[in-house]
């Protein structure tokens, strides 16, 4: 608690000694699953968003970068009206409270997605990735988030093991199929929390300083497949067909349907993988359990799709018969 106090007294030092803003109301907006903090403050001409983002646990530096990047390529992010990198400080634009997660229902949920769909392919076709500097999303990055499934969910969280020779085996199917796509701009965290509801302009486009150039699936099927809010799977490929005929007519691939959705399975399950180990790393290292409720429907597409591969037999029986009860266990544990 004092060093939040600190924080806060530092940041409204910044805010009234150094940017002469008089703060009339301050309150927290989010946090997320990294050090960050957000404040909405009011002002007496209207509200911004202060973010708070300790400099000896975060970077200012890439949100900055890639804000302007997004932004020249025509994709709604906050604007940024002052910097301070020393202190871990910046005021940014309100897109206010209400993100898709919040609005997706049966009836609307097409035309928000299509939105999405929007800025998402500004994102892609926009920005030049020869030139806009974003590391690449490479094959030591792709087992390292690969790793985090192990280590944090199977190890510490249920103390499974998984046999080393299927989990190379998993491993290099997912990689190399991650490897032989297109690559693009990509956001690493699309989806509906991310993506703020607005009047205008909307989505608004929040969360990307971790973006890189990568698989040209990955962020349509974290739009697609949320952890955090799940659709009938007729709808997800109905959804990503129309999304599919979209790249096909720009260029930005060149394989039939089927190929494609190959690529969007796989690149989905790697990610999902991947989200189950930092919800468990939340829970475990930073006393964020509240991710624990997410890691269910996650886990139900990791077992959806490995069931659908002939190639992941072992890996879907593996999940079947030893991951699944350990981690039905848990929820009993903790339920009662």
């Amino acid at each position: 608690m004092m060093l939040d106090d600190l924080r806060i007294i530092s940041m409204f030092d910044w805010l009234e000694n150094d940017l002469l803003l008089t703060v009339d109301a301050c309150e927290l907006a989010s946090s997320d699953a990294s050090f960050r903090r957000y404040f909405r403050i009011k002002v007496s001409d209207g509200t911004f968003i202060v973010m708070d983002a300790p400099p000896d646990k975060e970077n200012t530096e890439p949100f900055i970068r890639v804000a302007k990047l997004l932004a020249q390529s025509q994709v709604n992010v906050p604007a940024i009206f002052q910097q301070n990198p020393t202190d871990g400080f910046l005021l940014l634009e309100d897109f206010g409270s209400e993100c898709f997660l919040d609005r997706l229902n049966d009836h609307n949920a097409t035309d928000l997605y299509h939105s999405a769909f929007d800025a998402l392919f500004l994102l892609q076709t926009q920005t030049p990735i020869a030139s806009c500097g974003l590391p690449r999303y490479n094959e030591p990055l792709l087992q390292r988030e690969l790793g985090i499934f192990e280590d944090w969910f199977l190890n510490e969280h249920l103390d499974v093991s998984i046999p080393a020779a299927l989990w190379e085996t998993v491993r290099s199917l997912l990689v190399a199929s991650a490897l032989e796509q297109p690559v693009t701009c990509v956001h690493r965290d699309y989806h509906a929390r991310n993506l703020m509801f607005l009047n205008e302009d909307s989505p608004g486009v929040i969360d990307f300083q971790d973006a890189v150039i990568g698989p040209v699936t990955y962020d349509l099927v974290s739009l697609l497949r949320d952890c955090y809010i799940a659709w009938p799977q007729q709808q997800v490929e109905q959804w990503m067909g129309t999304y599919y005929q979209r790249l096909l007519q720009a260029g930005l691939v060149d394989v039939d349907l089927a190929q494609f959705k190959r690529w969007f399975d796989l690149m989905g399950l790697q990610r999902h993988l991947k989200a189950i180990g930092i919800f468990s790393r939340l829970h475990l290292r930073d006393g964020k359990s509240g991710y624990l409720n997410d890691i269910p429907r996650t886990l139900n597409y990791v077992t959806t799709i490995s069931a659908m591969y002939p190639e992941l037999a072992e890996f879907s029986d593996f999940l079947q018969h030893q991951v699944l009860p350990a981690h039905d266990s848990f929820q009993a544990l903790i339920t009662t």
